[in-house]
Order: structure tokens, then C-alpha cells, then sequence
């Protein structure tokens, strides 16, 4: 299984999201798991990059140009796929995963994880689409999405489309099955 993982450039200000990063890249790489992601060698999504490496794993990143012209592309991976724009990245990253881990993150990684899932809605690929709620990271989101669904403006059945676990053990179990 090709498994897209969404997380930061950034480390994050506690040592714990290294950690988790790390933990998932070597759980996807054991468990026979390619890992799709952006493509950078900083922050958590490095990590999580060298974590899968270092254990033996297949790494695909995809990046857009910019990115690379800044020099924070990873050069050790299996296959580095350069870009023309964000938007291509994630089509390329949709396009080549049959999962979806979201990980603590910004921006980027909550645009990435509601276009997997505005897909999904729109009658694409059903994949799973796991938010790892690491100390409670995602609590706030999970609760606006259950008051979406409350609300009428998210149908049940597309809440359902996503899977929260507490840690990187419970999305290694997730993707298991």
C-alpha cells in the first residue's frame, strides 16, 4: 500500500512531532508500506522521510519547483517527483496513494487532508483519510467537524470518512485494517 502522508516543514515546538514523524516513517517501511509525501528534507516531513529510509523503505516525494529552487528537496530519496505548482503536487500525491495520514501540521497539511477528503465527497476514491490526534493536536478540529455534521453542512456519511486515532500506533493499526 502506498501510504500519503501529510505534515509539516516545520518541526513543531515540542519534541514529541519529531518523534511521531520518525515512528511512522519506520512503522510504514516495516509494515511494507511505500510513503508518498511533499517531498522536503525539513521539519517533520524529513523526518519522516529518513525514518522510512533508514528502514529499508520506498520514499516518493512530491515537490513543486519552488520548493527545490530553495534547496529544501530531499536528494536521498527513491523517487523525487519536481512539479510545476502546489496544486499539480497534490494531484500527483492523490494520484499515487491508496491512504492518507495526517499528521500535526499547518497550513499545508490541513489544505492536503480536506482535498483528499472534498474528493472522496465529490465521488472519488474511497481512501482511508486518518487525522493522528497526537496529545489532542486535532480535539478542536474533529469537535468542528462533529458540529458540521450537526448542523447539516456535512453529511454524516462524509464525516465518517474520517478516521481519528490518538497516535502513530493507532494509524498503523488503522491502516491494517
Amino acid at each position: 500500500m502506498r501510504v500519503c502522508v501529510f505534515c509539516g516543514s516545520a518541526p513543531g515546538a515540542r519534541p514529541v512531532y519529531l518523534e511521531a514523524a520518525k515512528a511512522l516513517g519506520a512503522g510504514l517501511a516495516r509494515g511494507g508500506h511505500e510513503l508518498v509525501y511533499g517531498g522536503a528534507s525539513v521539519g517533520t516531513m524529513g523526518a519522516v522521510a529518513d525514518a522510512a529510509l533508514a528502514e529499508g523503505g520506498r520514499v516518493i516525494g512530491v515537490i513543486p519547483r519552488s520548493l527545490v529552487d530553495r534547496e529544501i528537496a530531499h536528494q536521498g530519496l527513491s523517487e523525487l517527483v519536481v512539479v510545476d505548482s502546489l496544486a499539480a503536487r497534490k494531484d500527483r500525491m492523490f494520484e499515487r496513494s491508496d491512504a492518507f495520514v495526517s499528521l500535526p501540521g499547518g497550513y499545508g497539511t490541513l489544505d492536503e487532508t480536506f482535498e483528499a477528503l472534498t474528493l472522496q465527497q465529490l465521488g472519488g476514491p474511497r481512501h482511508p483519510v486518518i487525522f493522528v490526534d497526537l496529545e489532542g493536536f486535532y480535539g478542536s478540529l474533529v469537535a468542528f467537524l462533529d458540529h458540521a455534521a450537526q448542523e447539516g453542512l456535512v453529511q454524516r456519511a462524509h464525516r465518517s470518512f474520517v478516521t481519528v486515532v490518538p497516535d502513530v500506533a493507532g494509524a498503523l493499526a488503522a491502516l491494517q485494517g
